[in-house]
């Protein structure tokens, strides 16, 4: 049932200094393939015990095999490559802006006709069903968000626009999605980002898109992900589906802001998920009055704990803030997790995995203080 967890984790987890090792050696060509993966599977299996001692009920690896969030669909698909784009501008709470060495990331263009060439979320849905049957969701940057990854320069001679690049990213998906439930993956998240271009002008100009109509990108992003979910769901209803949306996690740091009310009726209303997964953590994300768009019987997961700072949050602070979204969502239908990964880049957040470990708890006890 969607209902029946009430306390989530996103899922990066903050990569243990040895892996972040074995994968600069194997850069090096100085560990095998065979190497790496059996460092990720200790990473991952380590992952795990953290997950079930914190009480968190369904588990993921922890990302560990990726080198981003994103990895998943740009390293995973070919017709793909790396370009120079403009720097998004990363802050952290306090207003302080990282330094751009912990920020940058490498990103990626569609340059030929995409393709699927490896199958990384295979590998990991394989190495879950093998730990922890049935209970396990792989994530995986939305397809929807192909708009971010069409560059006029490089892409227009194999895709006219980025609407024709997004289709052929859905079906992909599409595609993948299927192969994870053959082998035993029962929750599937996308993180979709992309609407994040909607509510934030100045996000929308880092990614090349400032004289883009938002409200045709709101269009594109609506269309995409609820033409993924409509196809899972359709074939197997069985499967939970799920969408995250924050506002950037790299190295503590956010790189949008603003409220959910500009996408909310079509992305709330339109996009058939089981489960939200939305950032509450501060003010960046506005009320939760959007959340009156919400489909009756979806789920949504307020992500009301930072996974950027290690201070913890005072539960009774989380406890009013959930009483104040039940006023929009019935509270049966709410559930409580940190507002995103704590490890969306491999260099991760600012904090340790003892305090990584404390916010899960936290997140856990709290939902089984509001819903037993």
């Amino acid at each position: 049932m969607v209902t029946d967890i009430h306390a989530e984790h996103v899922g990066s987890m903050l990569r243990q200094p040895w892996l972040l090792a074995a994968r600069a050696e194997h850069q090096r060509g100085e560990l095998s393939e065979a190497g790496l993966r059996e460092a990720e599977d200790r990473a991952a299996a380590e992952n795990i015990a953290l997950q079930r001692e914190a009480g968190i009920e369904v588990f993921t690896d922890g990302e560990v095999r990726r080198t981003n969030w994103m990895t998943g669909i740009l390293e995973s698909t070919g017709g793909m490559s790396v370009i120079e784009t403009r720097s998004v501008t990363w802050r952290r709470a306090d207003g302080e802006i990282p330094p751009t060495d912990e920020t940058d990331f490498v990103m990626t263009a569609a340059t030929a006709t995409v393709f699927r060439k490896n199958r990384l979320t295979n590998v990991e849905a394989e190495f879950m069903a093998r730990q922890v049957p049935g209970q396990f969701k792989i994530t995986m940057m939305s397809a929807a968000m192909g708009g971010m990854v069409w560059r006029p320069e490089v892409s227009a001679a194999a895709y006219p626009s980025p609407a024709d690049l997004v289709q052929d990213l859905v079906a992909l998906q599409v595609e993948e999605i299927g192969d994870l439930i053959e082998r035993g993956t029962r929750r599937v998240q996308l993180d979709s980002l992309s609407y994040n271009q909607v509510f934030d002008d100045e996000f929308r100009a880092a990614t090349g898109n400032a004289a883009v109509d938002p409200r045709l990108i709101l269009e594109g992003s609506v269309a995409a992900d609820a033409a993924v979910v409509r196809a899972v769901k359709s074939a197997h209803p069985e499967v939970t589906v799920s969408i995250h949306i924050c506002r950037g996690n790299n190295r503590s740091a956010y790189m949008a802001k603003g409220g959910y009310e500009p996408v909310a009726e079509r992305l709330f209303g339109e996009v058939e998920v089981d489960r939200f997964l939305l950032e509450y953590d501060t003010e960046r994300a506005g009320g939760f009055e959007p959340l009156r768009f919400i489909r009756p019987g979806t789920v949504v997961v307020l992500g009301l704990v930072s996974s950027k700072v290690p201070e913890l949050e005072s539960q009774d602070d989380l406890r009013r803030r959930i009483d104040e979204a039940a006023r929009f969502v019935p509270l049966e239908n709410l559930a409580l997790s940190p507002q995103c990964g704590f490890a969306s880049t491999s260099a991760g957040n600012v904090l340790t995995v003892e305090q990584e470990k404390r916010k899960l708890e936290l997140v856990v006890d709290t939902a089984q203080k509001v819903w037993g």
